[in-house]
C-alpha cells in the first residue's frame, strides 16, 4: 500500500462535485461533510464536579430499587442550585438550573422535600411534568408525558430558560418514546445520539437513571436495564450497591469512565429529616475502597460465604476483648489458624468486627484494636478535598500498610477486587 502527501482542503471541494457531475450527468444528491482536524479548537472537559459529572455529557446511574437513587440525585440537585461543595469536598460549581424528569415520584409529596432536605434554592428547579398537545380527531387539547426523542427540543427549552446545568430523567425506560424498543441497540442510539447532542450544545450535563436487571452476569456494565447501547452513549457511569459489609450504607462506584480515569469510590447512608417528612443523604467522609466489580461479587457471595465472614468477626471481636482489646497481629493469626480461621479471613473480618490496624512503632510490629472512633478502615480521614484519581499530587512515603484495603506504598486506599491503588502510585 502507498502512500501520497495529499493534505485535504476544503478550497478543492467544489471541484470535486463538478467533477462528479460532469461524469454522471446529474449533480450529487448528497455531500460528504470533512472537518479537518488542524482547524478543531483543542478544548478541555468542562466539569461540574470533577470526575463525576461533566458539563454537556451523558451519563448513566444504575442501581436496584430502594438505594435512595432518586435522593442522591436531589442532593447533587440542591448543590448546583446553591453552589455548595461536592460530597468529597471539592469546591461547587457556579449557582445554576435544574431540570427534572420524575415518573415515579410526586412533586408535592416526595420530590419537593426531598430538595428542601437537601437545602436547595427551589427558585431554580423545575419539573417538566407534560406536554400539551392537541388531538385531532378528538377536537381537543390533551396532555402526555414527554418523550424521547421526539421531545428533546422542548426539554432544550426548559434548559434554557432556566439556565440548566443538569438534566434528571428518572427513570429513562419510562421517557423513551412507544417506537422504541429499548434493548434495540439501534433504537436506543436513535433515541440518545440528539440527547446527547443537545447536552453538548447546551452545557447541560446529563443524568439518565435506570433500574438494575434481573441478570447475573459477571460485567457491571451488563447490570442496567435495557440496551448495552444506553451505557455505550454515556462518557460517564455509576452504579450503586449496599455496602458488603454496611447494609445501611450506599457505595456509588464507577463502571464506566470515557473522559477520564476511573474516580474514586464514595458512599452515603439515607437518614431521617423529620421536619420535611423524608430521607435525605449524609456523604461519607472520603472515598471508600470498593469497586463495581467488588460490588458485583459481592451480591453474588452466597450465604455461606457470609456466614463465614460472620464467624470471624466474632472470633476476632471475642479474642480481642480477652485480651484487653489488642493484641499484635502475628499473634491474632496464630490464634485464628487454631481456631480454624485463615489469615485472610480476618483480615476481611476486621472491618465488620470495628477493628483497625496500627503500626505500634518503626520498629513494632502492628497492632490489632478496636476502633475507638468507630470508623472503618475504608474510610480516609483528611481525604474529602482529594481530587479524583488520575488528578491526585504525588502523596509523601509513609510506613508500609498491613491493612489490606490500604495500598502498601501509599497507605491510601485500593480497589479491593485487584488490591490496586487508586491513587497516584506508578
Amino acid at each position: 500500500m502507498t502512500t501520497t502527501d495529499n493534505p485535504y482542503n476544503p478550497d478543492t471541494e467544489p471541484d470535486l462535485y463538478a467533477s462528479y457531475a460532469a461524469a454522471t450527468g446529474e449533480q450529487p444528491k448528497s455531500r460528504v461533510k470533512l472537518v479537518r482536524l488542524s482547524d478543531v479548537k483543542r478544548e478541555r472537559i468542562d466539569w461540574l464536579w470533577e470526575g463525576y459529572i461533566a458539563r454537556g455529557k451523558l451519563h448513566v446511574i444504575d442501581g436496584d430499587p430502594g438505594l435512595g437513587k432518586s435522593t442522591a440525585t436531589a442532593d447533587l440537585a440542591a448543590r448546583i442550585t446553591t453552589g455548595k461543595p461536592w460530597p468529597d469536598g471539592q469546591p461547587g460549581c457556579i449557582p445554576a438550573g435544574v431540570v427534572l424528569l420524575s415518573a415515579e415520584d410526586g412533586l408535592g409529596d416526595t420530590i419537593r422535600p426531598r430538595l428542601e432536605a437537601a437545602g436547595a434554592d427551589l427558585d431554580r428547579v423545575v419539573a417538566l411534568t407534560g406536554i400539551t398537545s392537541w388531538d385531532e380527531e378528538a377536537g381537543e387539547l390533551y396532555e402526555r408525558m414527554p418523550a424521547l426523542p421526539g421531545d428533546i427540543g422542548r426539554i432544550r427549552a426548559a434548559v434554557e430558560q432556566v439556565g440548566a446545568a443538569l438534566v434528571i430523567i428518572d427513570p429513562l425506560m419510562a421517557y423513551l418514546g412507544g417506537d422504541v424498543n429499548s434493548h434495540r441497540d439501534q433504537d436506543v442510539r436513535r433515541a440518545l445520539a440528539p440527547l446527547a447532542k443537545m447536552a453538548e450544545e447546551t452545557g447541560a450535563a446529563i443524568d439518565l437513571i435506570r433500574h438494575n436487571n434481573k441478570g447475573g452476569g459477571n460485567n457491571a456494565l451488563y447490570r442496567g436495564g435495557g440496551s448495552i447501547g444506553i451505557i455505550g452513549a454515556a462518557r460517564l457511569g455509576f452504579t450503586f450497591a449496599r455496602d458488603p459489609e454496611d447494609e445501611h450504607r450506599v457505595i456509588v462506584a464507577c463502571t464506566k469512565a470515557n473522559i477520564t480515569s476511573i474516580p474514586q469510590s464514595l458512599a452515603y447512608r439515607l437518614v431521617d429529616s423529620p421536619e420535611h417528612g423524608c430521607a435525605r443523604v449524609e456523604w461519607h467522609d472520603g472515598p471508600v475502597g470498593y469497586s463495581a466489580a467488588d460490588l458485583l461479587a459481592a451480591s453474588h457471595e452466597s450465604a455461606d460465604d457470609r456466614d463465614d465472614r460472620n464467624d470471624a468477626a466474632a472470633w476476632l471481636r471475642a479474642y480481642l476483648m480477652d485480651n484487653g482489646g489488642e493484641a499484635d497481629a502475628l499473634t491474632v493469626y496464630k490464634a485464628g489458624e487454631k481456631a480454624g480461621i485463615s489469615r485472610d479471613s480476618l483480615k476481611r473480618a476486621k472491618k465488620r468486627a470495628g477493628v483497625k490496624a496500627e503500626k505500634g512503632g518503626f520498629d513494632a510490629g502492628w497492632m490489632w484494636r478496636f476502633d475507638d472512633e468507630g470508623s472503618t478502615e475504608g474510610s480516609t480521614k483528611g481525604a474529602k478535598s482529594a481530587p479524583p484519581q488520575g488528578l491526585l499530587p504525588s502523596l509523601p512515603s509513609v510506613l508500609p500498610s498491613e491493612d489490606p484495603t490500604r495500598c502498601d506504598r501509599c497507605g491510601g486506599p485500593v480497589w479491593l477486587g485487584s488490591g490496586k491503588c487508586q491513587g497516584a502510585c506508578p
